[in-house]
């Protein structure tokens, strides 16, 4: 392993170093002692994860940059508190066990399953303001901040918030957790985790045959050997959300015993967005102090110069599993733009996970004003990862997808071929529109055909 000198411009680092760096995409607290008080009662509650936990998500990161192991992180694009109850969070947690059933299954290799949930409460904006009928309010900037009302009481961030989002995302580990170790995730029970809406679609029918043949596979393996198989029924699963609130994430970022270093205990994964990964960003400077693994969104504005900072500040001791970078390009432009990065991070002998986020790229609005993507464009945009990857002497590592086991109608396409007129039957969430389970299902069996190109 190469060792990388740490960049000169970097000052030593502590919890409130960020302080002094270009600061993006905060809130504006009207009242200071109350944000401290809160901020106190916060970084004196306990973990919502532990060091350990984060240890053995970057032992198998550092696997999956070794092309050994495949990372799957998908979930909501913008959580909401009132969506932490059991239906919505065991549906998400079906689509994750599924989706990583399908690619052992058929890409032969064991996943790494980290969920976008128990912490995405914070989103960014494109302003500070927003203004209806002349009338300019702050914008809404997720429930950990403020609500999506548009009244001046609505709309003032309020630091008990960030109370709300760490119980919110404490009682979401906890059921997920809970669920876990019940052997909800048990191969011998898959009723457990289908869903009813769908489950007469093509891609169910094609999951239930995968998972009788998977179920056959074992019956003759215990019958060969003479005994049961004992580790069917639990799988692990990793928290992830954008480390966006940077008032949360020093609150949450905290030594542990007998380890060395910070470790953010508010998430096992950590990731910076495009919009604030510059390298004179708080965001980066938070994050390049923490023992965490940690993604950082790159696309088309992405420079050769500035991915080698990133890399290099996050990264100084180039560390196996420690950086992924999660490409978002979209389908018409990763060609042009994705060799030319990988050349680069090759030249600079950097040790980092690729992980396509198909997503963000593809986003587009149509003529009936909706905020949609293709799936069509979706699945296009990994194709295009697998075979820019290949070609340029580098492998993908993983995926990272917003979506939810809900019967919601967001994205364009798939199984079902929704079309514009179908957008207004179920569009619920908050900010970007997100895969459906069949769509989410489906288009796990094609990244296995993919992977397999």
């Amino acid at each position: 392993m190469k060792t990388l000198n740490r960049t000169e411009q970097h000052q030593p680092w502590n919890l409130e170093s960020w302080k002094n760096k270009a600061i993006r995409q905060q809130a504006t607290y009207p009242d200071q002692q109350h944000l401290n008080q809160t901020l106190d009662k916060l970084a004196s509650l306990p973990p919502l994860v532990t060091s350990w936990e984060i240890k053995r998500l970057k032992k198998y990161l550092a696997e999956v940059s070794r092309g050994e192991r495949f990372l799957v992180q998908g979930g909501d694009c913008a959580e909401s508190f009132a969506d932490c109850n059991s239906s919505i969070i065991s549906n998400r947690l079906k689509v994750l066990i599924q989706m990583s059933l399908v690619l052992i299954h058929g890409c032969q290799i064991p996943v790494v399953r980290v969920g976008r949930f128990a912490g995405q409460y914070a989103k960014p904006r494109s302003a500070d303001l927003e203004t209806r009928d002349g009338v300019s309010l702050p914008s809404f900037r997720g429930d950990i901040v403020n609500q999506n009302e548009f009244t001046e009481a609505a709309r003032i961030p309020n630091p008990d918030k960030m109370l709300e989002a760490y119980h919110h995302s404490a009682m979401t580990m906890n059921f997920i957790r809970a669920l876990v170790a019940g052997g909800f995730a048990d191969i011998r029970h898959p009723e457990y985790w289908n869903i009813d809406w769908v489950k007469h679609s093509k891609s169910a029918e094609k999951f239930s045959n995968l998972v009788a043949q998977i179920k056959e596979s074992v019956n003759f393996a215990e019958v060969l050997v003479g005994t049961k198989v004992h580790n069917l029924s639990s799988v692990e699963f990793f928290s992830a959300h954008e480390a966006l609130h940077l008032h949360f994430e020093q609150a949450m970022t905290r030594t542990v015993p007998r380890a060395e270093g910070y470790f953010n205990l508010g998430a096992h994964f950590p990731w910076i967005g495009l919009r604030t990964n510059q390298i004179d960003s708080a965001h980066v400077e938070l994050m390049r102090g923490i023992e965490n693994p940690v993604g950082v969104k790159i696309g088309t504005e992405t420079d050769d110069d500035h991915l080698i900072d990133l890399c290099r500040t996050l990264n100084p001791d180039n560390e196996p599993g420690k950086v992924t970078l999660i490409h978002r390009f979209g389908a018409k432009n990763i060609e042009d733009n994705l060799p030319r990065l990988i050349a680069t991070a090759k030249k600079a002998d950097l040790d980092v996970i690729w992980c396509a986020d198909p997503m963000h790229g593809n986003t587009e609005a149509t003529s009936n004003g909706y905020k949609t993507r293709r799936f069509e464009n979706i699945s296009k945009e990994i194709e295009l990862s697998f075979k820019v990857h290949k070609e340029n002497g580098s492998h993908l590592g993983g995926v990272h997808l917003e979506l939810t086991g809900e019967n919601v109608t967001e994205c364009l396409g798939g199984a079902r071929s929704l079309q514009e007129a179908d957008l207004s039957k179920a569009y619920t969430t908050q900010v970007d529109p997100r895969l459906n389970y069949e769509q989410a299902l489906e288009l796990a069996f094609s990244i296995k055909d993919f992977y397999h190109q």
